[in-house]
């Protein structure tokens, strides 16, 4: 492989695995020496003059001209070099979260029904007020710099302000798209700093954004909770990890006093909240009793999702969202939670154990599964 044109490699014979990397790290070193010396022509041709006439005269006040180009031209070089290498980073970062947040082969988004029309029962003011009063303080704003402080310090006025607001988007469907808009911030986690992998991607939301999510959770969990099974405990109030451990060793003990074998799987989903499909996700809504203007209004905040990577006080170009729940909404844990539940019923047979009345064969705690059964069992869910 040898390089053809400036920043660019053309194969040309076997080549060393070191060798390819000089080449390539020289390739995307030198993209920002043309853009420069064409934006800043003064600073180059001043230096080039002075050292002429360096080489011409050869006085003390000539070296002095030229030491002061060659001082200010490497200046100029510097920065934009610095600034170009902060370009390909953004870059990077983009389209690194762009793959991960929107895998390949989901279906798509499912339209919308008539069904869904109508307006519904108002916003109160009680309902803000009372996400508005949930809210942290210190935490980090979204992409509108919209703090949480700024909330819990609204008085009537100001509550009746954002009551209005929420309404507006209950009313006609849509939300703005500063609400839709999702700031990710790379945070390491551990290994080789310089792989994107190692990062774990936080998403800040905008604040008034999150109290009408907040609002229409409430609104959801009241439809959809009576008919979420009881092996799930993930994203649920009052149940957790506890529950799930207390529950299996009673299963492992009544196993080992009857003596009857135990066979259990454990699943980890891995990024499964990243790849829930929209479209399935919409139709498992209506099929737990969410429609009409809730499932608008839900799907009012997906219709132009989009996110943008922050890295060092700057920010990459945006980009849509188009598969799963979006990362740090109050609403996307009840809905990853019926997705998850949805899966279950799919996936239930003849075999668990029985508890009185409840035969189980199943825990599920937010992305990790657990299954057993008496006797082996070959499955063709895929």
């Amino acid at each position: 492989m040898s390089r053809g044109r400036r920043g660019t490699l053309s194969p040309s014979g076997p080549c060393s695995l070191p060798q390819l990397l000089r080449q390539l790290t020289a390739a995307v070193a030198t993209r920002w020496l043309v853009p420069v010396v064409a934006a800043m022509p003064e600073p180059v041709k001043l230096k080039k003059e002075s050292y002429r006439a360096l080489l011409a005269c050869g006085t003390p006040e000539a070296a002095d001209r030229y030491w002061q180009a060659k001082w200010s031209a490497a200046t100029a070089v510097a920065e934009a070099k610095t600034r170009a290498w902060e370009v390909f980073g953004e870059d990077r970062w983009k389209e690194y979260f762009e793959d991960l947040l929107n895998p390949t082969n989901t279906p798509s988004s499912e339209e919308v029904g008539p069904g869904d029309l109508g307006i519904g029962s108002h916003i109160s003011g009680a309902e803000v007020a009372k996400v508005v009063r949930k809210l942290l303080g210190g935490r980090a704003p979204g992409v509108d710099e919209i703090r949480p402080e700024f909330l819990k310090a609204l008085d009537v006025v100001g509550l009746s302000w954002l009551t209005r607001l929420c309404s507006i988007a209950w009313t006609s469907g849509a939300v703005p798209l500063d609400w839709q808009t999702g700031v990710v911030v790379p945070l390491f986690k551990r290994g080789d700093r310089r792989l994107c992998s190692n990062y774990r991607g936080l998403t800040l939301l905008s604040l008034p954004g999150k109290v009408y999510s907040g609002v229409l959770d409430r609104r959801v969990r009241q439809i959809v909770e009576p008919r979420i099974q009881e092996e799930q405990c993930g994203f649920g109030p009052g149940r957790g990890t506890v529950d799930q451990l207390y529950t299996l060793s009673r299963v492992l003990k009544g196993a080992w006093e009857f003596a009857q074998p135990v066979h259990m799987c454990f699943v980890d989903l891995e990024k499964a909240f990243d790849r829930v499909p929209q479209g399935v996700m919409w139709g498992v809504l209506r099929e737990y009793g969410v429609s009409g203007p809730p499932i608008r209004a839900v799907r009012s905040l997906y219709d132009r999702c989009q996110s943008l990577v922050r890295i060092a006080g700057s920010k990459s170009n945006s980009f849509l969202v188009r598969v799963g729940p979006r990362q740090g909404c109050p609403l996307s844990p009840i809905l990853f939670r019926i997705f998850m539940d949805r899966i279950s019923r799919c996936s239930h047979g003849v075999e668990g154990v029985q508890f009185d009345d409840l035969r189980n064969g199943s825990l599920l705690l937010q992305m990790t599964w657990s299954c057993w059964c008496h006797r082996p069992v070959t499955s063709n869910y895929h």
